[in-house]
């Protein structure tokens, strides 16, 4: 499977989703960085990325 842009932004809301069960107390910081992500992403920042 070759990850792109596109499934950026899933594999981030994936990891944030699972950070937060663990530990909720994260949760400003991790809805943040999340946020950060699909702006740049939505952007096309991320796709200097991209090998």
């Amino acid at each position: 499977m070759t990850i792109t842009a596109t499934h950026v932004p899933a594999i981030v809301a994936l990891i944030a989703g699972i950070l937060i069960l663990i530990m909720p107390r994260f949760l400003n910081f991790i809805v943040a960085i999340y946020l950060i992500f699909v702006g740049l992403a939505g952007l096309g920042l991320l796709k200097m990325f991209h090998l």
